[in-house]
């Protein structure tokens, strides 16, 4: 099928309203005028329309020419960076990157890095999703994510490279004004058990889901992220551990009260992983650039 409206009759058209004249187009374009006036007269053939209205000095588009222009402009930029990422891809830059990123890793530092990265000035498409618990190395092995970051559990071996990100400290806290607060003592399970718990559901598609935060209580109330269960616990909704570098402000606000608890929860090793096979240069800049960061202070 042979499309009327091409790459190049784009060019000139976009070159003719920049110039204000065919002659003006041709000297910038380096073609004889003759050829300008072929393509546009091509154009307007080819679409039954009216391009350019030439009974003034400038050459002025009519309605449908801007329709042409306006939509064929986004083309040719598309056409552009199509072209820009086939360099690219050849000179070992991938044409994009996904990253998983767990809901307890900091949004701050992660965009600090994707900052520095678009500093680089290479045409590299960044996406960054959410995941829970296992959900990181579900995207991983199904191959949703080419980087996850805030891994924990146990690692599996061989297949992917792996580097530590810290540990992440949990407490056990409460909105400032749930009964809990002003409890006197170490809590107990069984003080616990009186209140709502608040749990982080996996977000894992394929591989065995976990939850976090799951001891005995009256309820429980499964959430989709670690800001939720923040917000959760914030209002008074339910109880739980959360994690210490998340909820900082809120304790020193007085929104949450740290109680100390008789169930243990110790701190947690956090990673970062991507699959070995996988060698792009964006890739491996941002494989050293997270692993660098200090995450959960």
């Amino acid at each position: 099928m042979r499309h009327a409206i091409t790459l190049d009759a784009i060019r000139v058209l976009e070159m003719i309203h920049q110039k204000g004249s065919f002659a003006a187009a041709a000297e910038a374009l380096f073609k004889v005028p003759s050829a300008i006036t072929y393509t546009m007269q091509k154009l307007e053939a080819d679409l039954g329309v009216v391009i350019f209205d030439r009974s003034a000095k400038r050459a002025v588009l009519t309605p449908a020419g801007k329709l042409v222009l306006e939509e064929g402009s986004a083309l040719l930029q598309a056409s552009n960076r199509l072209e820009e990422k086939v360099h690219q891809l050849e000179s070992g830059w991938e044409a994009s990157l996904i990253i998983a990123k767990d809901t307890i890793v900091p949004d701050k530092q992660l965009f600090d890095i994707i900052g520095r990265f678009c500093e680089l000035d290479k045409q590299v498409e960044i996406t960054v999703v959410e995941e829970v618990l296992g959900g990181g190395w579900d995207a991983l092995h199904t191959k949703r994510a080419d980087i996850a970051i805030g891994l924990t559990g146990e690692l599996p071996k061989g297949q992917f490279n792996v580097h530590p990100m810290g540990e992440v400290e949990f407490v056990f806290a409460v909105a400032s004004d749930h009964p809990l607060a002003n409890f006197i003592g170490l809590i107990e399970p069984q003080h616990i058990k009186q209140y709502p718990g608040i749990v982080v559901a996996d977000s894992s598609r394929t591989l065995p889901g976990r939850s976090s935060g799951i001891f005995d209580s009256k309820q429980s109330i499964r959430v989709g992220s670690m800001q939720s269960k923040i917000q959760a616990q914030l209002q008074g909704v339910g109880v739980g551990f959360l994690p210490l570098h998340m909820i900082k402000n809120h304790l020193a606000e007085g929104q949450l009260i740290a109680k100390a608890c008789t169930i243990p929860r110790p701190n947690i090793p956090v990673y970062l992983a991507a699959e070995k096979s996988k060698q792009g240069k964006a890739l491996t800049w941002f494989c050293q650039q997270l692993a660098q960061q200090p995450w959960f202070v």
